[in-house]
């Protein structure tokens, strides 16, 4: 995987100034699971940049430099396959001979990373005399944490010991709480000196010479034991065999738009290269937030993830909701901003994010995934796909999560949720939109916590009418009433204490002292998608998404352009979130504002066009009349999870496809744009079977698969 630009991605749990500058332009990543690999584009790690073999956020090799004859490799070209991330073959050769125009030798370099590293490295010789070579590789590890490696302040590692084998290097640091280590051992009887693999060898006429590299980690005490062992087929390991069944199972979509069938087969690309295991539960991958940096579990990204790929494959929403719900807080901590009940923000295990967590490496500052959470499950059992095993052990958790909304999200009792940080170890800002200056008023004023968010009292209504509808299915009538009033209540003090007449939208938030955080922003179009607006206020919601201030031309800005705040190129401030948009245009759709969710749905699939059909995690804000192509944002993750799953959920949106199998029924109201058509979209999952769904050229829909006992609904409920 190549980038061609800085990368981040959001939801650091550090507070401070915003998203930091990462990877150079040109850089190699490859990945799996939460272990990946940066280099230069032609395959050497260099220590003095964000380089780099990363696993468990420990930075295992931080030089690994290949030499022929004491002079780099020419770098020509690079094979990789999209659906293999973890592996690529770097292309080069020796440089010329001093008596040759032209080198004759090829040197290959295929890479291939997993819980270490695998490397070949083969010299083929491609002239009419043998070639006397000297092959050096050099390597060093600092067990430097991943955060210092990204922000540019990895200090030397004090006390590294190095042990020279027969043919390894084995470089151990020993730290207070735990010893890591790396092991790196090369086939083909190398010297192998501090630091250093030398081979001296002729490569006959017209043959190869070739080694192998097997790189061991060994970190907070657990053996990372390399899956693509030297000598074994690639094909036949496990990385690579749940990649290919992970294709295999995907959707197929054909449609005559380019754009959206390539935005959603990338899309789904990503997705599999982004899922990573709980080394317990290795047959339960969730979804990391993205590449490379946040190869890790996020809440409020996963569960929106898992979200927004129902369609795709609800197991991952499933496995989301088991990894947070035994990662759910059961204690007080004011250091990881640990409650009962309280779904987690991210998991690291980084020696300096350990420390930075208090001591633990889960951290908790996080206002909406408890609702998102609650939401997710009630979703995940209207598509027929929670087990009836998990279900008691889930809707437990989903209690405990409200509970926490009760006694720790609403502190104050007023009725809302609010968030601010136990410590200023903490995220100073704890919904998406976390960067310190994520919030601000119309005058560009940042927002006095505690603050309460209007999406994350969105996301509370829709956690209230999830557990009720979960209460329904269990036949827990009392239970069911319960919380479809607390809904009600909600809905109507939401709508009296957010809603600003004189702007005739929905204000940010309520800051500290009660008062409107008075900016119009893209927050409110989360409040259309879990249907807590009144119907008379919808209409001018839809107004303001679709109009000049945050319509961009290519999405919904995060803040309107009038607005003292607005930075086209800022990261919260008028920014474009596909993520953000989609979620926008879930909205519209739900309250009838077809041909504004249309526009804005085709504006950010032909976006996707800019940048190789992989949306990234945010671009600039720029109106589409000044630049007709959408400006990249220097520091965007790309793939990155949410913005890999938008497409499918913007196709799922502008289908109308709600199924709710407890009550027997499936609604399917398409409303694709025409551009579209005609649509077909097989192998789609629902409950323990596959359907598929075709739109014609006039709209007329058709479906097959579904089960017997399903009632079609063809208008909207």
């Amino acid at each position: 995987m190549f980038i061609d630009g800085e990368e981040s991605a959001a939801g650091a749990w550090a507070s401070g100034a915003g998203p930091p500058v990462t990877t150079e332009a040109g850089a190699a990543i490859l990945l799996e699971g939460a272990n990946f690999c940066i280099s230069a584009v032609a395959g050497d790690v260099h220590r003095d940049r964000p380089h780099g073999l990363f696993v468990a956020d420990t930075r295992i090799l931080s030089c690994w430099r290949l030499s022929v004859d004491g002079h780099p490799v020419e770098y020509l070209s690079t094979a990789e396959d999209p659906g293999e991330p973890f592996r690529a073959t770097f292309i080069g050769r020796s440089p010329p001979r001093d008596s040759l125009a032209d080198s004759t030798m090829l040197v290959l370099r295929t890479r291939v990373v997993e819980d270490g590293m695998r490397e070949d490295l083969v010299l083929r010789n491609l002239g009419s005399e043998s070639v006397g070579v000297i092959v050096t590789v050099t390597a060093d590890a600092d067990f430097a944490d991943l955060f210092a490696v990204k922000e540019g302040r990895v200090l030397p590692p004090h006390g590294l010991a190095v042990d020279i084998a027969a043919a390894s290097l084995t470089f151990t640091l020993a730290g207070a709480e735990d010893t890591r280590s790396v092991v790196i051992t090369a086939t083909g009887d190398p010297i192998v000196t501090a630091g250093r693999f030398t081979f001296r060898t002729v490569v006959p006429a017209r043959a190869q010479w070739s080694t192998c590299f097997a790189v061991e980690a060994f970190v907070g005490g657990r053996r990372f034991q390399p899956r693509h062992t030297c000598g074994e087929p690639i094909e036949a390991s496990a990385p690579a065999r749940r990649l290919h069944a992970w294709r295999v199972s995907n959707p197929r979509i054909t449609t005559p738009d380019d754009a959206l069938a390539r935005s959603i087969e990338t899309g789904a690309r990503d997705l599999g290269a982004l899922q990573i295991e709980d080394p317990r539960h290795p047959d339960c991958p969730v979804v990391a937030a993205g590449a490379p940096w946040f190869m890790a579990l996020f809440g409020r990204d996963s569960l929106l993830t898992g979200w927004m790929t129902l369609t795709l494959d609800p197991r991952l929403a499933l496995c989301t909701l088991r990894t947070l719900a035994r990662l759910q807080g059961v204690r007080v901590d004011p250091l990881t901003e640990e409650e009962p009940g309280r779904i987690l923000h991210e998991v690291r295990f980084g020696r300096e994010v350990a420390l930075a967590l208090g001591g633990g490496n889960t951290y908790y500052g996080t206002a909406d995934a408890t609702p998102l959470f609650v939401m997710l499950l009630g979703e995940l059992d209207r598509w027929g796909a929670l087990p009836d095993d998990d279900r008691a052990t889930l809707v437990a958790a989903a209690d405990r999560a409200l509970e926490w909304i009760a006694n720790y999200g609403d502190a104050d009792g007023d009725g809302f949720v609010e968030y601010r940080r136990h410590t200023d170890r903490g995220l100073f800002n704890q919904g998406w939109k976390d960067s310190f200056d994520g919030i601000t008023h119309e005058d560009g004023r940042v927002a006095v916590p505690p603050i309460a968010l209007c999406e994350v009292q969105a996301y509370v209504y829709g956690a209230y009418r999830a557990r009720a509808k979960l209460a329904d299915v269990d036949g827990d009538a009392a239970t069911a009433q319960h919380w479809r009033s607390k809904a009600v209540v909600l809905k109507a003090a939401f709508n009296r204490a957010f809603w600003m007449p004189d702007r005739q939208a929905f204000a940010m938030a309520l800051d500290g002292a009660k008062r409107q955080v008075d900016a119009v922003a893209s927050n409110m179009g989360h409040c259309l998608w879990t249907g807590i607006v009144d119907t008379g206020k919808a209409a001018p919601v839809a107004a303001h998404l679709s109009g000049p201030m945050l319509f961009s031309g290519f999405g919904v800005r995060t803040l309107a352009t009038d607005m003292t705040a607005y930075n086209p190129m800022s990261y919260h401030n008028g920014s474009v979130w596909p993520h953000d948009t989609a979620i926008a245009v879930a909205g519209l759709v739900r309250y009838g504002f077809i041909p504004e969710a249309q526009q804005i749905s085709t504006a950010l699939v032909e976006a996707s066009q800019h940048f190789g059909g992989r949306l990234p995690e945010l671009f600039c804000g720029f109106d589409r009349a000044e630049f007709r192509s959408p400006v990249p944002y220097p520091t965007s993750c790309s793939p990155q999870a949410w913005a890999a799953a938008t497409p499918r959920f913007i196709l799922r949106s502008l289908l109308r496809l709600n199924p709710d199998i407890p009550q027997g029924q499936v609604q399917l109201s398409p409303v694709v744009p025409d551009r579209w058509l005609p649509l077909r979209v097989e192998n789609l999952p629902l409950s323990t079977n596959r359907f598929e769904i075709s739109v014609d050229d006039d709209g007329d829909v058709a479906v097959t698969g579904l089960p017997a006992q399903l009632r079609l609904v063809t208008k909207e409920l």
